[in-house]
């Protein structure tokens, strides 16, 4: 039942190709795959493979890639991804020897690929149970890990009708989980073979802190606020809000907000950069006086005085919103009116309270930055303005629930560690 569903979803991936450029790109990175693996392999070379669905899951392989690395350098990294939101962005990082699509699990790819490569681990990160390629490995007794995992009771492993499919688990030799609930869960279907780590995104946040850009574009607009890369935050100067990865229904609440409150400054990150949105999100901004992050780039040594006066900064290009969480006061990450937040470690590691839309009983890290007092989580217009206006009052509120949201991605460092040990790859 499993290979033949995996064949009619191959020939639907084929006709919807031809309507989806995303979808075109995903099918043609398959086909290419062998090309890649047959033209960069290296016969005498020992390889650990590391797969992840998408640029999510790759953040959270990335620490354990990076450290394996350092501690083996014998050992070379095939990184693979499944979906194109990973791997176009992904695919000139340094800290992986090959890098390509992961081919459709047919038992044909599954046997090819696994020849070619002749992995001696495989970690699979966090969602990625590919049943043709765990059962080959398994038969080729060749160690699994699952690593950053969580499991829920509504997935099919663990009812009645997913017996047959949930046997794909035992294909492991080992799970690191995040959770309680994950490790009980497993145990209920009869595997043991289960670790308490939590998960690999905290030590890469504090990776990516540690790494973070200076910004001079950021800083000169932000000139009279008395934020500096080097400098502590002045409480009563302007505020400042940084929104990252919003989304429309995000940005209609948040932009509603401050255009009723001038002496705020707001930095947006849009999930989605393309000239409708942009154009979207100014029409918003009622009258603010708005600048494009690109715009002020072309212009700097003649901006570079007068971006000051401007309300708000539009970062309208990538890999820049990590840093950007730093120059803020309050945080606000998107996604929480549609199928669910991204990532608010990336905002909490800064010391600053999170604020995030509905849609996140899924995520574990939202739900632990709300018991530590330092997110935020609403789903109307005015409960968001009652939480802002608490923090606009009063400084030291405002202070303490952004110490409480660092605080909360330190104390869950140290995952990449504890798997690494587990997995005999560190030293004693």
């Amino acid at each position: 039942m499993y290979n033949l569903f995996i064949y009619l979803y191959q020939l639907g991936v084929f006709v919807y190709s031809f309507f989806n450029e995303k979808v075109k790109k995903m099918w043609r990175g398959e086909r290419e795959a062998f090309r890649i693996l047959k033209e960069q392999v290296d016969p005498t070379a020992q390889y650990v493979w590391f797969h992840a669905a998408s640029l999510g899951e790759f953040e959270q392989g990335r620490p354990l890639m990076e450290r394996l690395r350092q501690e083996h350098p014998e050992y070379k990294i095939l990184l693979t991804f499944f979906s194109p939101s990973g791997y176009e962005v992904r695919k000139n990082y340094q800290g992986a020897d090959i890098i390509c699509y992961l081919p459709l699990d047919t038992v044909t790819n599954a046997r090819r690929f696994l020849r070619l490569i002749r992995p001696v681990m495989a970690f699979f990160i966090k969602y990625e149970f590919w049943y043709n390629y765990l059962h080959i490995l398994k038969h080729r007794r060749v160690p699994v890990y699952s690593v950053s995992s969580i499991f829920r009771p509504d997935q099919v492993f663990f009812k009645w009708y997913g017996r047959q499919y949930g046997r794909v688990l035992n294909c492991f030799t080992h799970f690191f989980v995040q959770n309680e609930i994950s490790k009980e869960l497993l145990a209920g279907i009869g595997l043991t073979n289960v670790s308490i780590v939590g998960d690999t995104r905290f030590d890469r946040v504090l990776q990516i802190k540690e790494a973070a850009k200076q910004l001079p574009i950021v800083e000169a607009f932000l000139e009279e606020s008395g934020v500096r890369s080097q400098e502590p935050v002045d409480m009563t100067a302007p505020k400042v809000f940084v929104a990252g990865s919003s989304w429309l229904p995000d940005e209609d609440i948040f932009i509603r907000y401050f255009n009723a409150h001038k002496n705020w400054k707001l930095i947006i990150a849009p999930h989605v950069i393309g000239e409708d949105h942009l154009q979207q999100i100014e029409k918003l901004l009622e009258g603010r006086k708005v600048i494009r992050y690109t715009a002020a780039e072309k212009s700097l040594s003649a901006l570079r005085s007068s971006l000051s006066t401007y309300d708000v900064l539009i970062i309208d290009c990538f890999g820049l919103l990590s840093s950007i969480y730093h120059y803020g006061e309050i945080a606000y990450v998107g996604g929480g009116f549609g199928v669910g937040i991204h990532n608010t470690l990336e905002a909490a590691v800064w010391d600053v309270p999170v604020f995030f839309g509905p849609n996140n009983q899924k995520f574990q890290e939202a739900q632990g930055l709300k018991a530590a007092g330092g997110g935020f989580d609403f789903q109307t217009y005015e409960e968001f303005a009652e939480k802002m206006d608490r923090f606009l009052v009063s400084a030291e509120e405002r202070r303490v629930a952004g110490v409480c949201a660092g605080r909360f991605v330190q104390s869950l460092a140290g995952a990449t560690e504890k798997v690494l040990s587990a997995c005999g790859l560190l030293g004693n």
